[in-house]
């Protein structure tokens, strides 16, 4: 469970910088807590950090089901996708909320393929 492990650690990260990212985009745009209206570019910040959030568990658990159930190696591949995607997610978000869906996409698909090794882990047990 070793690379699951610094999956996770990177998941969290990548949590981490979104929160930071939003948290800085509210000193500068003068944003008071706990308010979350703002100027756009706050806005697309705080969503990206929830959304994060929000994803958190669908990444989490299905990685570490598939991790003990399929293998270590296929389960952090498929937490560190999920990492570069919402890289991407945040990025394109940032510049134009309309320019997310690539990131969204490739998370969904990490997602999506961290249950499927869980299932097909446990269904060979």
């Amino acid at each position: 469970m070793y690379w699951s492990a610094w999956a996770t650690l990177a998941a969290l990260g990548v949590y981490f910088w979104t929160g930071v990212v939003a948290g800085a985009a509210r000193v500068r745009y003068k944003v008071p807590a706990p308010s979350m209206e703002g100027p756009e570019a706050f806005q697309s910040r705080q969503r990206v950090q929830m959304n994060t959030l929000e994803q958190l568990p669908l990444v989490l658990a299905p990685m570490w089901l598939c991790a003990w159930y399929l293998g270590d190696p296929w389960a952090a591949a498929g937490g560190l996708l999920w990492c570069c995607a919402r890289v991407v997610y945040a990025l394109g978000y940032y510049r134009d909320p309309a320019r997310r869906e690539l990131g969204f996409i490739l998370g969904m698909v990490a997602c999506g393929a961290l249950v499927a090794g869980a299932t097909v882990g446990l269904l060979m047990q």
